[in-house]
């Protein structure tokens, strides 16, 4: 099968589980708000894929084999070598096979976020690395058991693969990049945090704030918390546009703390038709690091 949609529904999945062709991916991540000290705890899905997936699905460790172990940053894109190999013994890479990403929970545990945000950063560094046959499950693992689905504890295992395609540099942008945006009148800079972190009330990073001149669409407010299906496309649509991001004449450069909620962002905006569209890996992570580099606050009025 090939040419999946971007997102996909359970119906959708369910009736395409037994397809040999489908590559099935639990991509699992917890995130928790630090107590006393900055940046998240943040920890493996391993365990909670062992409790209970998808039958069939493969477990892909972000954290811990998807990422560089060399930088200083969480969760910075790894070698291609590093990332096709691991892909490669998941199963994913020939040009028979499609891709469907899911993961298990909210993107902050005790939070009421509903977004795939582990699986769109797992879908982008596919399209990165080449491999644009990817989908990510609309809902994940909390909408699929909601609706009745089956669930499994037996591991998943696929035939070993061979990653093909290449590196697509256009969808990555660093903070150079960022940095020529501040005083580009045709890139939109898109926080993908929520509000508060985005007038700088919150301490998660070095420094709070935004980067000067960037416009704020909370990742977390595009699915519906009832239904945990994203909005419907005009309630989509009206979001993005009120920010301009949907001008098809300019570029968007997504970013969040560390490269993750910035990918559902991006990945909504693919969606909606936008395709110039890049995501700072580094984010506020590496910008707030620098003193150098600016940050704006907002101040509300009493």
């Amino acid at each position: 099968m090939s040419n999946v949609p971007l997102i996909v529904s359970t119906e959708w999945l369910a009736e395409r589980l037994d397809d040999p062709k489908l590559r099935l991916i639990d991509a699992t991540t917890f995130l928790k708000p630090p107590e006393g000290g900055r940046y998240y705890n943040v920890w493996s899905g391993q365990e909670a894929y062992d409790e209970g997936h998808i039958p069939g699905a493969v477990y892909a460790d972000l954290l811990n084999n998807l990422s560089d172990p060399d930088s200083e940053f969480t969760f910075t894109v790894p070698s291609r070598e590093r990332f096709t190999k691991k892909m490669s013994e998941l199963g994913v890479g020939d040009d028979d096979t499609y891709v469907v990403v899911y993961d298990q929970g909210n993107a902050i545990v005790g939070a009421s976020v509903i977004a795939s945000d582990w699986a769109s950063r797992l879908a982008w560094q596919l399209q990165y690395e080449g491999y644009d046959n990817v989908a990510v499950l609309d809902g994940g693992f909390v909408k699929w058991r909601e609706d009745g689905r089956p669930v499994s504890t037996e591991p998943g295992s696929y035939p070993k693969a061979t990653f093909k395609g290449e590196r697509r540099p256009e969808l990555l942008a660093t903070k150079e990049d960022v940095k020529d945006a501040l005083d580009d009148e045709n890139v939109i800079l898109l926080n993908s945090l929520s509000e508060a972190d985005f007038n700088g009330e919150t301490d998660t990073y070095a420094r709070s704030g935004h980067i000067p001149g960037s416009v704020n669409v909370f990742f977390g407010n595009l699915s519906d918390p009832e239904t945990k299906e994203l909005h419907n496309e005009e309630q989509l649509r009206d979001t993005f546009e009120q920010v301009g991001a949907l001008d098809e004449n300019k570029k968007v450069i997504t970013y969040c703390g560390s490269g993750i909620a910035a990918t559902w962002n991006a990945l909504i905006l693919n969606k909606l038709g936008q395709q110039n569209v890049s995501m700072y890996d580094g984010s506020l992570t590496e910008w707030t690091a620098d003193p150098s580099l600016p940050l704006d606050t907002v101040k509300k009025d009493k």
